[in-house]
């Protein structure tokens, strides 16, 4: 398999209300769709505010399918500028504020009329609310382990939190209640629900070890727009709704998840039921993260439903 060349760099993103200048970083994987003419996939990070490096399998679709694939990191994390003078300022950091990102980059790679996006968790969520506003360029959507709502997905990750070994439960139980979601003891439980519903290759893959590294960090977005967990949601994205907006999606949309994944099907269905061009494929032994999971059947999914044909090297 020949790799891929790579071009990375960053562009400029002014946010009014910042007196720094911000950027965010990207990084290219195949030949610059502009100067190719070629349809790349635009792939959006989950979190909010954990980096792309949990993604990089994807790059697999550069080697074996000649897909440019554009990843980049989103303002406030990775290698993009950070705030963390903004930590729990939720009128500042809104998916409003990612979507205008997001357009800037576009337009600033040149790939106004022609790109795919994929967006996993988060990603997938906001690449919804970037595909119900119609851009003329978009040609096809994947989203991957997403809600359409954060009260269905609490709601399956309350289910799933319960179906955990009962000494597990007391220490999430008792560490929430006491404030105590720093502490070593509840980072230890609550990798005992991340083993089970967000990444059941154990040991955990470096690139998602990578990832979660990074948030540590730096968990300014985390904390703010999610909070302490994937179960344990307290920030502004509590009350993320877009189900009766889903129908604007025009374009032809893919839907992946796990079967043990935090997504559970109730919380992708809408998606499913109110996008016209829509099919949905579920991964029989993957959680949250089928692309580490099940690595090629991810690709081999991905590619078909782009209607790409696997290059021989």
């Amino acid at each position: 398999m020949i790799s891929p060349q790579i071009t990375e760099g960053e562009i400029p993103y002014a946010i009014p209300s910042v007196s720094k200048d911000c950027n965010t970083w990207y990084q290219i994987h195949g030949p610059h769709p502009s100067a190719t003419n070629t349809r790349p996939i635009l792939v959006l990070h989950g979190g909010p505010g954990i980096p792309h490096s949990y993604l990089l399998p994807l790059t697999d679709l550069a080697a074996t399918h000649s897909i440019p694939i554009i990843f980049y990191d989103q303002v406030g994390c990775g290698r993009s500028t950070h705030l963390p003078e903004k930590k729990h300022d939720a009128d500042f950091w809104t998916a409003d504020l990612f979507l205008r990102e997001l357009d800037n980059l576009i337009t600033h790679l040149d790939i106004n009329d022609n790109y795919d996006i994929l967006g996993q968790s988060w990603g997938g969520m906001l690449g919804a609310c970037h595909a119900i506003r119609q851009p003329a360029g978009l040609k096809n959507l994947i989203v991957a382990n997403s809600p359409a709502d954060m009260g269905s997905w609490l709601e399956a990750a309350n289910r799933l939190r319960s179906r955990l070994p009962e000494d597990v439960q007391e220490v999430l139980d008792r560490c929430e209640r006491e404030g105590d979601e720093a502490s070593e003891e509840y980072e230890k439980a609550k990798m005992v629900f991340y083993e089970r519903h967000v990444c059941r290759v154990v040991p955990m893959p470096g690139d998602l070890a990578e990832s979660f590294r990074q948030l540590k960090e730096d968990d300014t977005v985390y904390m703010t727009m999610n909070g302490p967990s994937e179960f344990n949601v307290t920030g502004s994205l509590k009350t993320f709704d877009i189900r009766k907006e889903v129908h604007k999606i025009k374009v032809p949309t893919l839907l992946l998840n796990g079967r043990y994944d935090e997504a559970q099907d109730e919380v992708v269905e809408p998606y499913f039921r109110e996008i016209e061009k829509v099919k949905w494929y579920r991964f029989a032994e993957s959680s949250h993260t089928p692309q580490l999971e099940e690595r090629d059947e991810f690709m081999r999914v991905v590619a078909r439903f782009l209607g790409h044909t696997r290059i021989e090297h």
